[in-house]
């Protein structure tokens, strides 16, 4: 059993490991979004970097450049899909695929009081556009980003929508004024719409040397026996890693073990190279049936995580 136990653990760990490799950097003809894992290179990164709202308006690559199944060169971000024309001319090969359009399914137009003065037709599609959303449309470059209007108002996943011909504009009423309008993600829904491989959607390396920023930790924690004797000993596993799922070394973490006395022990430690950490526990004459949690918090530089685990007791 020990020794099944122990294989078990190894084997976790091995998959945790297995996409985790060297970082790289960047030049001025790639970039590497350490949000999302991917890099964006050559012409599709010109057309990127020629709105200066790029991340706001596109967000970030969801992955690299590859052959479509509709059999166009494209690379998808969160709210758009480049595709390259070998056809046009120099400066004009990338363009934004109409995922508003190749996406639209209408839920029925909702009842919204016309104000000629609040609204702007487009005789082009035959809608208009009103309010937050005119406002919005206008300050974020109009039809040249966002196309036509081809909705009205809808109601679509809970939420106040209109469609366009490259995207979707909806209204966050929880949001602060001023930031309630945002574009909607439908590279990714125009993704998985075409069926896409999900394969190309997890982080890779970077194509250079520089390391990777990190932006985030996502703290985990596990026991190596979900239920112990009442005496016996523990292991408890920490694994820290970044938001493209990388280890993080060197990780400062506190682990509080809260026993059912009402005393705590409290441990630190550093994660090793493959973002891993883990706590040795002892203990004798536990009341059976007791849950034990345990506290894990980590910080590196200014970024922290937290997480819980346990285990019981067996009677």
């Amino acid at each position: 059993m020990m020794v099944r136990r122990y294989t078990t653990l190894l084997f976790i760990l091995c998959l945790l490991g297995a996409s985790w490799g060297s970082v790289h950097a960047q030049t001025t003809d790639n970039k590497y979004f350490s949000e999302t894992g991917h890099n964006v290179i050559g012409e599709f990164l010109q057309y990127y970097n020629s709105n200066p709202s790029a991340s706001f308006l596109y967000g970030y690559p969801i992955t690299e450049e590859f052959i479509s199944k509709d059999g166009k060169k494209v690379q998808y971000f969160q709210r758009a899909r480049f595709e390259y024309r070998a056809d046009l001319p120099e400066g004009q090969r990338v363009q934004a695929t109409p995922v508003g359009s190749l996406t639209y399914v209408s839920t029925g137009s909702l009842n919204v009081a016309a104000n000629t003065f609040a609204c702007r037709a487009y005789t082009e599609t035959g809608y208009s556009v009103c309010f937050a959303f005119l406002e919005f449309f206008d300050q974020n470059g109009g039809t040249a980003q966002f196309g036509y209007p081809i909705s009205s108002f809808e109601y679509h996943e809970n939420k106040i929508v209109q469609y366009f011909e490259k995207a979707r504009l909806e209204w966050q009423a929880w949001k602060p004024e001023g930031q309630r309008v945002v574009v909607s993600d439908l590279g990714r829904v125009y993704f998985d719409t075409l069926g896409e491989d999900l394969g190309l959607i997890p982080p890779v390396k970077p194509l250079d040397n520089t390391p990777q920023t990190i932006s985030k930790l996502k703290v985990r924690a596990f026991v190596w026996k979900a239920v112990t004797v009442a005496t016996d000993s523990q292991v408890i596993f920490i694994i820290v890693q970044d938001q493209n799922q990388q280890p993080v070394a060197n990780t400062n973490c506190t682990s509080v073990v809260h026993w059912p006395d009402g005393h705590n022990d409290s441990f630190s430690l550093a994660t090793n190279t493959n973002g891993v950490g883990m706590i040795p526990l002892t203990f004798v004459s536990q009341i059976q049936g007791n849950l034990i949690y345990t506290d894990v918090s980590c910080t590196y530089g200014s970024l922290s995580g937290a997480t819980t685990t346990s285990f019981r007791i067996w009677y």
